[in-house]
């Protein structure tokens, strides 16, 4: 395990054609100072950086510029939310080292070299509304540091990752994705991993607190730093591990009710409609739009409705998006039908059955991308259908539950669980059971 803080690598823009930004005091470039705009772009192999005036100040595989007395950086046209329909494009500031890479086929990458805690300052506000109860700040703060010094320790190791591509055959496709799936950066940062909008901006004191005031504690089972995952909003039930990922179970990541008093865990087609059709006191059950509010970051606050929902797609929409993100052409669409379920009744297998074929997809991330544009919710939905005259169906109704995947810690549930009064340990040993708390360094 970690004796000391490490040092990390985040992707803030991968394979780009140019790299543009500006550098906001100075930096040392090898051995020359750089300040103001700079743009970079790969020639012949090698990553070129040019000043505000196009000399060009440094070539190679790889640029390292080095803040000097606390100078920060700024990078234009970051993409955030990628694939999701809040994506957007954002200016961004960091601390640290800035690291530009020659990547193939004449791109550009932009590392952020960064300290592990000081990363964490920033990830803690990115994923929940900073002002948001402190207790509950402290546990995504542990939680989010277990994660990545548990894949940094993998990595360390080399042992290497998982196929991510269960079954790939005719007429089915089971895949599953990692974040570990990054091979030139330890992180991206977006949502993929851990969303990451930059050190340099102001913290809010709460989020800095959180990270201080947790600095160096871990979730640790049997020896080893909890793989920590969360998620936005469980539904009511968190996942297991096994469902989502690899096919083993992990016992710190295993299904837990959202509440003091456990739930049924789904166990059948009749069970999942009664479960994703009501309306239990879940923690992250929350309505009020104040409490939301406190909880969430804005660009989250933009989804709506999450622990229960509904989509509605007309045959042809739903054919159409089906085409374009599966390339399999199921003719006219017949049906959705679950073949296999987690606890929290999150889809592990799903079978599409059109008049041309049919095709078995999972885990549930491969299910939520080939039923919408962007990303589903969740895979926790039953199927309702309209038909024409004819009985062929003529709109598909999806109704869901929760946000995300569901395994480890739920963030709306855990935010609301200190809003209660519950200390930080309280909601990790909730969410993480068998796993303790800590202190590495």
């Amino acid at each position: 395990m970690l004796a000391a803080e490490p040092t990390i690598r985040v992707g803030i823009l991968d394979r780009c054609r140019v790299v543009r930004g500006r550098i906001d005091g100075s930096c040392l470039v090898a051995g020359r100072r750089l300040s103001g705009f700079f743009r970079s772009q790969t020639l012949d192999g090698l990553v070129t950086l040019f000043d505000s005036s196009g000399r060009g100040i440094a070539k190679g595989r790889e640029i390292r510029c080095t803040p000097e007395a606390g100078a920060t950086f700024t990078l234009l046209d970051v993409a955030v939310g990628i694939r999701f329909h809040w994506e957007r494009k954002e200016e961004q500031a960091f601390g640290g080292n800035l690291v530009l890479l020659a990547a193939e086929e004449g791109a550009v990458t932009a590392i952020n070299e960064v300290g592990l805690e000081a990363y964490l300052s920033s990830v803690v506000p990115s994923e929940m509304n900073p002002e948001g109860p402190p207790e509950f700040l402290k546990a995504q703060a542990i939680t989010s540091r277990s994660w990545l010094a548990a894949m940094l320790e993998r990595a360390a190791k080399k042992e290497g990752l998982p196929a991510r591509e269960e079954v790939d055959r005719e007429g089915e496709t089971v895949r599953w994705y990692d974040r570990e799936a990054h091979d030139i950066f330890d992180v991206c940062a977006d949502d993929h991993c851990q969303r990451y909008r930059g050190v340099a901006k102001a913290i809010p004191e709460r989020a800095t607190a959180a990270v201080e005031e947790t600095r160096g504690l871990f979730l640790v089972h049997e020896g080893k730093v909890c793989d920590a995952r969360f998620h936005k909003a469980c539904g009511g039930v968190t996942e297991g591990y096994e469902n989502v990922w690899e096919g083993r179970a992990v016992p710190y990541l295993s299904s837990v009710s959202d509440a003091r008093h456990p739930f049924r865990p789904v166990g059948s087609e009749d069970d999942a409609r009664r479960w994703i059709l009501s309306n239990p006191a879940a923690y992250c059950n929350v309505t009020d739009e104040e409490v939301l509010r406190r909880v969430l970051p804005s660009s989250d606050l933009e989804t709506g409705r999450f622990f229960r929902w509904e989509v509605a797609y007309a045959r042809e929409e739903l054919e159409a998006i089906l085409l374009k993100k599966s390339g399999v052409d199921f003719g006219t669409l017949r049906a959705l039908t679950p073949l296999e379920r987690g606890p929290s009744g999150r889809i592990v297998r799903l079978r599409i059955e059109g008049s041309k074929r049919s095709w078995v997809v999972g885990k549930e991330l491969e299910i939520r991308r080939w039923l919408s544009e962007s990303h589903l919710l969740s895979s926790a939905f039953v199927v309702g259908l309209e038909r024409d005259g004819a009985g062929t169906p003529s709109k598909f109704i999806l109704r869901g539950a929760g946000w995300g995947h569901g395994v480890g810690l739920c963030q709306v549930g855990a935010a609301v669980m200190a809003l209660k009064g519950y200390k930080a340990g309280e909601i990790l040993m909730h969410y993480f059971r068998g796993a303790e708390l800590k202190k590495l360094y």
